[in-house]
């Protein structure tokens, strides 16, 4: 039976998938994964094949992510004020119909570049609504004991579905044609919201009970962030493994396979490994409880950092996807314990803005660093050099905090 203590459902020792709940909002997040990247895949043959420009598609993809970056602290804000499953029940039914007005524009030859436009953006900053709702939903849906497993659970889906999105996507397109594959997409999203519909799910009343301006809530959730060691740590750690590894990493992977004569087949190969290392990782950690969650998210960035290192020095397409399937993995052990200790720490009224501020921390600075790599590299500075330079300033900023983050390793 599920008990209310304080507004907070607490499900016992009851296991995860017995959890109906957490089932619900786990099936509904794998329909909303694959059918975002579903979209992002047909979007993006879609934009080469009718234009065969490069410079098309950058505005498309930036129309796709800018808008969803700027909007993931208004949405923990959003999260922290209404229920949230209204929150994602109503980002999936937009997208769908997003998705339906996409496939009607298809099938009447009606698509154009600037209402491609429109769409993605709204598409993207749509999910920004979501990822902030339910990450910050999964502490007020299981015991604190059972937040390691449960993050990993959602991330390793996560990584998975993200994966089958495109293959799904590929497979539609061949034989059915882009409006098939964005009608499929559509289903998917209305399936999630309706997965997710708030009348299905008991999720307890609202903790935020005094509402002020958006810009001094989000002034309130910096704050609570900046007092809190723990968070405030965690952000560099994550900004860290962001900006100075996997921001460049999907840039750097093209270069390195053109470099080293490979083909897209390499390319492939080299996605799938990082997608199957963070999978790895995500698998180990829903199975091994981490004690000491700031002590093991340094030694993941750190695994990450000596990885990268190799990356960039090894000559050999084979023995790069091995590396790049290691760097997956320690990158897993950087954001689920950072992850569930930054939910077991936050207080339920502020956690929708603490949960957007960390995505802030984990998406928000691909673009820099994409346009960094690209402007070296452009300037005729070899990418191996240019991954080298990363990799050290980011193992100096990892040393300093093993110096003296010392509360940090202890939590």
């Amino acid at each position: 039976m599920n008990k209310k203590v304080g507004g907070k459902i607490v499900m016992g020792a009851q296991p995860l998938f017995k959890n109906r709940t957490f089932v619900l909002l786990f099936v509904a997040g794998i329909f909303g994964v694959v059918s975002f990247s579903m979209f992002l895949t047909t979007t993006t043959w879609f934009v080469v094949s009718d234009s065969g420009s490069a410079s098309s598609l950058g505005i498309v993809l930036i129309a796709a992510t800018v808008p969803r970056i700027a909007m993931m602290v208004f949405g923990g804000v959003v999260a922290d004020r209404y229920k949230k499953t209204t929150i994602m029940f109503l980002a999936n039914f937009v997208q769908a119909v997003l998705l339906l007005v996409l496939f009607i524009l298809m099938q009447n030859e009606a698509l154009s570049l600037t209402l491609l436009l429109l769409i993605a953006a709204g598409f993207g900053m749509l999910d920004a609504f979501f990822g902030p709702a339910s990450s910050s939903m999964i502490p007020k849906i299981v015991e604190k004991s059972q937040l390691q497993r449960a993050n990993a659970l959602f991330q390793g889906v996560d990584q998975i579905s993200f994966v089958a999105g495109p293959i799904l996507a590929g497979v539609l397109m061949e034989t059915v044609g882009v409006s098939g594959s964005y009608f499929i997409a559509m289903i998917l999203a209305l399936l999630s919201a309706i997965i997710i519909y708030p009348r299905f799910i008991n999720e307890g009343p609202v903790a935020l009970q005094e509402k002020q301006k958006p810009v001094k809530e989000i002034k309130e959730g910096l704050a609570y962030i900046r007092n809190s060691g723990f968070l405030l740590t965690g952000l560099v750690v994550l900004i860290t493994l962001n900006f100075f590894v996997f921001g460049t990493l999907h840039i750097a992977i093209p270069f390195l396979v053109e470099s080293y004569g490979g083909s897209p087949l390499n390319l492939s190969y080299m996605e799938a490994s990082l997608g199957i290392g963070l999978v790895a990782g995500t698998g180990v950690l829903s199975t091994v409880l981490v004690k000491k969650k700031g002590k093991t998210s340094l030694f993941g960035l750190l695994g990450a950092l000596i990885a990268y290192i190799i990356f960039a020095i090894v000559p050999n397409l084979t023995l790069l996807t091995i590396v790049v399937f290691f760097i997956g993995f320690s990158m897993s052990f950087v954001f689920i314990p950072f992850f569930t200790g930054a939910q077991e720490q936050a207080e339920d009224y502020i956690m929708g803005r603490v949960m957007s501020i960390i995505f802030l921390a984990m998406n928000g600075f691909d673009p820099i660093a994409y346009a960094l790599v690209s402007g070296l590299s452009a300037a005729n500075i070899p990418i191996q050099a240019i991954l080298l330079s990363f990799a050290a300033i980011g193992l100096i900023i990892t040393t300093f905090l093993f110096k003296k983050a010392k509360t940090y390793q202890s939590m």
